[in-house]
């Protein structure tokens, strides 16, 4: 088969085109490649390009301690930062045999969710925005600023908060912290609406996603992908239900697990929207326990060096993109001697290479903006 980047005039009809999409266009998210090969309109090939990000953190894992290694856990997937610290502090608690007091668990549970509504109202707006609708974006980030307000008030940071540590959270809340975050919750509930009248009843937009991009349960459970795109292929399957941690085993009357069951861009939107609603839902349930706790402490007493003992363990949450995977080896030292990385963008994007081809050079759009994917969290 001849191959030739630019097909021009007669030559077009009889050889095919190969288009770089990427690593800088605005379709991308960032620094991604896509290396497409056209016949005609239609794409014939796909091959998703990576690594124009990769800062090698976890080779930067093994030259920190246990407390430095959460200030680069946080930063892969910068939409996420909380439940990236997450994922790290519980392998090293686990490791440790470590018990968190009961607050910090329901603490954490709690900022997990709003970083969750956080994430999600990112892609909420961006998303339309490729598909040339303007507004959700600035309804997006009205929401994403209320919530944004009280993460910053009880972390000090605004994407990366650096507040889990070994044993618990940094702090105590602020003194009323709790109603603030309870109003931001009902003002963010009482506008989601807007999407769903923005959008899900939107000619076009529908016209642009529905039947557009299907991803199949087959090619789902062969690239391993999870999450929201995962569960809008009928794929039933979240950490938080099916292996609870932190304090999601006692909000089983609350948490819903969204699923659908058709795999194109139009479901993979509908379950973010869906999520969104339960996060907010869960982030109450969540501040309902914490009023009936007594006082008591956020955190563990540490020792000055903190060390691990040999061995190797491996902790998995269900971060907003999908499931992340630490795979922790100790050798009994301060630092990890391994850190293994389970992103969640990374797997899901594999999966491009099998949906794309058969699709128009229009659809590649709607379809790549649906996998709701962070570069930094591909790269790592």
């Amino acid at each position: 088969m001849a191959e030739t980047t630019v097909g021009v005039g007669g030559a077009a009809e009889s050889t095919d085109m190969v288009l770089n999409i990427g690593p800088q266009h605005p379709a991308t998210h960032g620094v991604l490649r896509l290396r497409l090969v056209l016949d005609g309109e239609r794409i014939s090939h796909a091959e998703p390009v990576i690594g124009y990000m990769h800062r090698g953190a976890e080779k930067l894992f093994e030259a920190r301690d246990y407390r430095q290694i959460i200030v680069l856990a946080n930063r892969h997937d910068w939409l996420s930062a909380f439940a990236n610290e997450l994922g790290v502090v519980l392998a090293v608690e686990r490791m440790l045999g470590m018990e968190v007091p009961e607050r910090a668990v329901w603490l954490r549970t709690l900022l997990a969710e709003l970083n969750r509504a956080l994430n999600h109202l990112m892609f909420l707006g961006s998303y339309p925005l490729e598909l040339g609708g303007l507004t959700p974006i600035f309804y997006a980030f009205t929401e994403r600023e209320s919530l944004q307000q009280v993460m910053e008030e009880v972390s000090g940071g605004r994407m990366h908060y650096m507040f889990n540590r070994v044993g618990g959270l940094k702090d105590e809340l602020p003194a009323g912290w709790t109603g603030r975050a309870r109003e931001a919750v009902a003002a963010v509930r009482g506008r989601l609406g807007r999407f769903d009248d923005l959008l899900l009843g939107n000619e076009v937009f529908r016209a642009r996603t529905r039947g557009v991009g299907v991803l199949g349960r087959e090619a789902v459970h062969a690239y391993g992908v999870s999450g929201p795109i995962a569960r809008a292929s009928g794929v039933d399957f979240d950490l938080r239900r099916d292996e609870p941690y932190l304090a999601y085993g006692e909000l089983g009357d609350v948490l819903r697990v969204e699923t659908r069951e058709a795999g194109d861009c139009l479901a993979r939107f509908e379950v973010l929207l869906a999520q969104t609603r339960n996060a907010l839902d869960l982030a109450d349930a969540c501040l309902d326990r914490l009023a009936e706790l007594p006082p008591g402490p956020v955190n563990q007493r540490l020792p000055k060096v903190l060390k691990a003992p040999e061995g190797a363990t491996y902790a998995w949450t269900e971060n907003p993109l999908g499931i992340n995977g630490y795979y922790l080896v100790s050798k009994g030292e301060k630092t990890p001697y391994r850190l293994k990385l389970r992103s969640a963008s990374f797997n899901n994007i594999q999966a491009l290479g099998e949906l794309l081809p058969g699709t128009l050079v229009s659809d590649m759009v709607a379809i790549l903006g649906s996998f709701f994917f962070v570069v930094g969290d591909i790269d790592k």
